[in-house]
């Protein structure tokens, strides 16, 4: 069974930092495409980056480009996704999401192309 488990959310006042991670179990994602989305309350679900481990290039959504990093060293099993100068918009639960595959760029934005989900980690911006 496929399992994503995010932790390291948190409250952080506006300008701080935080690591996410997402533990992946279940199965091997050597070639997969794994990404993190958010969505706050009355919101459509966001991209906020991915990351493909075939060639190991990653994308960011235009909210947090500049802002968010994904580390290019990523074990296998883990995933992360560094945050800083966090502002109270990135107020949201953020979810790890994985493909198995390599999502072509056009495809990688869409949550709907993504085959497993964790349950979420609770990001406030607040001071």
């Amino acid at each position: 069974q496929v399992q994503l488990a995010e932790s390291g959310g948190g409250l952080v006042q506006p300008g701080g930092s935080l690591r996410l991670s997402c533990a992946a179990s279940g199965r091997s994602f050597s070639g997969a495409t794994m990404a993190w989305f958010r969505q706050a309350p009355g919101k459509e679900r966001e991209f906020v980056a991915a990351f493909r481990r075939s060639g190991g290039d990653t994308f960011y959504g235009e909210a947090v480009k500049g802002r968010f990093t994904i580390p290019r060293r990523n074990a296998e099993t883990t995933f992360f996704l560094q945050m800083d100068r966090l502002q109270s918009d990135d107020s949201a639960i953020y979810y790890c999401t994985a493909a198995p595959g390599r999502l072509i760029v056009t495809r990688l934005r869409d949550a709907g192309n993504y085959d497993y989900w964790g349950q979420g980690t609770q990001v406030t911006v607040s001071s």
